[in-house]
Parts: structure tokens; sequence; C-alpha cells
């Protein structure tokens, strides 16, 4: 096959430049590689002076025009953000084209409206690189575990956040320390929000949860919490019980709920997160991701690698890229026609729990006056609302204080949270300093 298929970026940033750099490569890689060939370009600034050499001709600040460019037949969104993202990834749709992009945001949001309109005009929009970076999970969700019934998904699946757990949990380094170091080597943003807030991983985890499950999510009702009040503390006391601290990503079926309702209920959280040193996701450090998906006939299986840069992130839109591109050079030459999977497709309704029915262990630290009785009478409190403990110990007492570490076997998030309510009523109980979840 000698034909070459026009592409045009949407952004010529760190994604967009990693996929120029592959591109103008291809010795060494997949042959369908040297069948692709960059039509045209849209950036922000045209003047600025950049490391990767491309023809200036094809070079262009207006990101509509490349899209109506009749020689780009695959649309590579590489900006980010909602909008004009969006705009251009429907009009593309709607000229015919198919898309790859690693946009979270728009996907998370827009993922139904959008596979609805590719799937009406017949092409393609691939997303293996909005989660995960250069790890290939997208796809398997969509057709290799396709015969499982998926009970779980528990994910890593922000660096940023991974890598400044990982230098919290080494010493007595401080979270803006480590985040300043982290901005420094390039790992966090400018204004790193998004990732420290939780969010970039809840738009993730909502776009886990539609393929795993089946189903549209509701991205703004997921419960999250990022880690920009986690205290050096907590993940020191917590790495003494046999813990470790991460910020995870979890979508769970809720079987019961399921049948109650007549749909497919889901708990879903973004949320710091003890987990057992023996966990798999525990060792997972750095900027690293991994996902655990837990299936029905499968079990579990585990997916893992780098979740973000120029490299990894490139390397999942070229594989997407190459994708559109075989079917398209299969139609050039034999008329064939597009495979019927041409994106995610809804098959089922489903609805997120409330979040006080979610069931989960917690990690609870308590700064109290150092005095008799204290833990018994939170221990009564915990009692009266079916709270069941598994560990309560108390830390560095001074001062006439005392930190108290009470960790509870699963129980409802409504439950603690009356109990907790109770529990800072007590006038021996200063502070509800923490309470994370715990696996």
């Amino acid at each position: 096959m000698n034909q070459k298929i026009g592409i045009g970026l949407l952004g010529l940033g760190t994604v967009g430049a990693g996929v120029a750099n592959i591109v103008n490569s291809p010795e060494g890689r997949n042959p369908l590689v040297s069948n692709i060939r960059i039509a045209r370009i849209a950036v922000r600034d045209l003047n600025r002076v950049r490391s990767i050499k491309v023809d200036p001709s094809i070079i262009t600040n207006d990101p509509f025009e490349v899209v109506k460019d009749p020689n780009v037949e695959v649309v590579v969104e590489a900006i980010g953000g909602i909008e004009p993202a969006k705009s251009l990834i429907m009009l593309a749709i709607n000229h015919g084209k198919s898309v790859v992009t690693a946009n979270k945001a728009v996907v998370a949001r827009y993922g139904k409206e959008i596979s609805d309109a590719a799937n009406a005009a017949g092409v393609y929009v691939l997303i293996e690189a909005a989660v995960g970076g250069g790890i290939p999970i997208i796809e398997p969700l969509k057709q290799s575990l396709g015969g499982n019934k998926i009970k779980k998904v528990t994910g890593i699946i922000n660096g940023t956040t991974n890598y400044i757990l990982t230098e919290m949990a080494k010493g007595e380094a401080k979270y803006e320390d480590v985040l300043n170091e982290a901005k420094k080597l390039g790992y966090a943003e400018a204004d790193p929000s998004a990732d420290v807030n939780g969010d970039d991983a809840a738009d993730k985890i909502a776009i886990l949860s539609g393929l795993a499950f089946g189903g549209g999510i509701d991205r703004e009702a997921i419960p999250t919490k990022g880690i920009n009040n986690l205290e050096s503390k907590d993940i020191n006391y917590s790495r003494q019980l046999g813990y470790e601290v991460k910020l995870l990503a979890v979508a769970e079926y809720i079987e019961k709920k399921a049948q109650e309702n007549n749909l497919h209920s889901l708990a879903l959280r973004v949320e710091p997160t003890l987990l057992p040193k023996d966990h798999p996701l525990s060792a997972v450090n750095g900027v690293n991701n991994a996902i655990l998906i837990e299936g029905d006939p499968i079990g579990e299986v585990m997916f893992y690698g780098p979740g973000a840069g120029a490299g990894p992130t490139a390397s999942a839109v070229v594989a997407d890229i190459l994708n559109i591109v075989g079917i398209k050079l299969m139609q050039k030459e034999e008329g064939a026609c597009l495979d019927p999977l041409l994106s995610s497709i809804s098959w089922r309704n489903c609805i997120l729990a409330n979040t006080r029915d979610i069931s989960q262990k917690n990690y609870i630290r308590l700064i109290t006056a150092d005095n008799p009785g204290v833990i018994g009478k939170i221990g009564n409190i915990l009692g009266k609302n079916q709270v069941s403990i598994e560990s309560i110990v108390q830390f560095d007492s001074n001062n006439a204080k005392a930190e108290i570490i009470v960790i509870t076997h699963k129980v409802s998030k409504g439950k603690i949270n009356d109990s907790l309510a109770e529990i800072e009523n007590m006038k021996e109980v200063l502070n509800v300093a923490s309470h994370l979840g715990c696996l």
C-alpha cells in the first residue's frame, strides 16, 4: 500500500509534537506509519520557534481551517480544554472525518453526544490517549474484555499526584514543597489544580466507567476529593499501620442497588485512599499509572505504565491513527466498509449510587484532649451508629493533646458521616483532622 492518508494536527505542543516526530521518522515502526502524512497543522502562535521541523506552508493559526481542509482525512485534536476542542471534533464528524483525541475533559462530559454523532456519520472517534497516557486500556475495555461482566475498576490515573504522594512518603516533605519540585521537573503544570483537586482523575474514571459498564456517566456527579489538603503526617501514620496512600479513582458495580432499581447502579469516587502494602496498586510509584480491572470470568488484570508525557501519549495517539489508516487503505483498495465498532456504544442505563450508600473502610485522625476515657467514648459513638472498628491507636501525646487514629471496617458513608458529626461535638475532641478512604 503506497497511498498516503492526510492527517490534520490541532496543536503542536507536547502531544502534537510527539505525534509529528513519530510520523516524520517511520523507520523501524509499523509499516502503516509510512502511509501517514501531515497535511495541515494548527498552532496558536505562528511566530513561535519550535524544535520540530515542519513545512511552514501547512501551518495555520485557524484550527477550523484544518478541519475543513479536503486533504485532511483524520483530525488529531491535541489542544485540550472544552472549547473550541468540542466544536472542532463535532465539525470534523459533520465533515465525515474521523477523529483521534487525548481530550479527557471533552470525552468525559460529551462522550455520548460525540459517539452518537460519529456512529450516525460512519466515522471513528478514538480516545486511547485520553486515559493512562501510553497504557493501552481503552481498546481492551471495548474489545478484549468485552465478554466479561466488569465488577470494579480501580485506578491510579494521575501521574502528577502519584509523584507527589510518592515523594511525600519518602520522609517528612510537605505537600507544597513537593508540588513546587514537580513543577520544576515538568511533572506538574503551572496551574496544577485539575490534577491535585482530583478533577483530572474524575474525568478519566468517567470515561473508563462508561466503557466498562456500558452506560453514560454524569461526570459532575462523581464525588471528588484531591490531595491538596493532605498532610504528610497522615502518610507517615498510614505507613506505620501498614498502608500506602494513593489518589484512587474507583468505579464499582452495586449488585443489590442495581436489582432494586432495575438499573445498572455504580459507586464512583475519587479520593486519597489507604492501600494495604500487599495490594498490587500500592507499589505504583512516581509518575506511573495503573488500572486494576476485576471481571467475571477473567478475575483481576492490571495495566501499568507511564501515564503522561510526550512519548507515551503520542504513542497512544498514533496507535489510534494507525487503526483508522488501516481501515481507510482497505476501503480505497478493496471498497471495504467501516466495521461496526465505530466508537463506544451505550447499551444500558447507569445511575450513580447515593454517596451515603457507598461502603468502604475509613481512616480517621482525631485531635483530642489527652484525657482518660476518650477512646471509649469515641468507640461508643461508632458502635451506636453500627460502625465496626478494625483498629484504634493513639499517637503523639503532647501538650495535653493526643492524636487518635481509627480504622473502621467497611461501612456506608452515611453511617460514618453521622458518627463523625457526633464525635466532632464531643468536648474532648478538638478537631477531626483527617478522613480518608481505605481499601
